[in-house]
């Protein structure tokens, strides 16, 4: 009669399942032992020690496809062997505490896609009196514009800093909001235009440095789509920064300046 273990037995001595034993068995890792008599398998002492080094190195993060070579090298070769697959996985797991980071950012909303920066003059809008989904729309365009137009980002944002800094210009940016409202005809629009566009005139700088007006001007597909954000639920903020745009062309500042409030 053979001695030893069937193999619901060896797994269970190893802390594993049936199927990761015959999982071992079907990559080659561990050869399978004869039957006996009755016509079970019966795992022996080097099985089962064969088994407990597959187990280990599988547990480690050793792929199963490297341990089969692995058991069967000499010290130097594994020594090296083990070396890199540590290497590896040290590479995986400064992969996985990013994405942890990026979970983390995620539940404090804005900050998972956004720099402090951004997410600072975020934070300042609400108390110059902007509704949350103004807020909102705002934190969008920031978003797009950091993935569409990384080079004219932070000139973006210096931008906004700039506008938000500017009493006269943060009333008109209300203005603008509450036209939401409005019948995209209203004649309201042009005479609000004709006053954002004559605000920008008065203070170039809230329309930006000009690296980053070069940036925008390179990315005009990259702006309309920017631009075009949520179109359909805002006809008038589109009519509005058409119309703005139209008067500064007019006045000789052309070119994509303006996403759209």
């Amino acid at each position: 009669m053979m001695s030893g273990v069937t193999i619901g037995q060896a797994a269970a001595f190893l802390g594993v399942s049936v199927k990761t034993v015959r999982h071992y068995h079907e990559h080659g890792l561990v050869a399978e032992p004869r039957r006996d008599a009755s016509g079970y398998r019966r795992y022996g002492s080097d099985e089962l020690l064969r088994l407990v080094q597959v187990r280990t190195l599988a547990t480690a993060g050793v792929p199963l496809a490297e341990i089969g070579p692995l058991l069967d090298a000499d010290a130097e070769h594994f020594a090296a062997a083990l070396a890199d697959v540590e290497r590896r996985l040290a590479e995986r797991i400064a992969e996985l505490a990013a994405r942890r980071e990026t979970l983390h950012r995620l539940a404090e909303g804005d900050r998972a896609l956004l720099p402090d920066r951004a997410c600072a003059t975020l934070d300042r809008m609400p108390a110059l009196g902007f509704d949350p989904a103004y807020v909102t729309a705002q934190r969008e365009a920031l978003v797009l514009a950091r993935v569409l137009v990384p080079d004219g980002f932070d000139g973006f944002l210096t931008q906004l800093e700039h506008q938000l800094d500017d009493p006269g210009f943060v009333e008109l940016a209300q203005r603008g909001w509450e036209a939401r409202d409005w019948d995209p005809d209203d004649p309201r629009i042009e005479e609000l235009a004709a006053a954002m566009a004559d605000r920008y005139l008065a203070n170039p700088g809230l329309l930006g440095d000009p690296g980053s007006l070069e940036a925008w001007s390179r990315a005009a597909t990259q702006y309309r789509l920017i631009d075009g954000h949520r179109e359909e639920q805002a006809p008038v903020s589109a009519r509005l920064t058409a119309l703005t745009e139209a008067r500064l062309r007019s006045a000789g500042v052309a070119g994509p300046r303006l996403p759209r409030r």
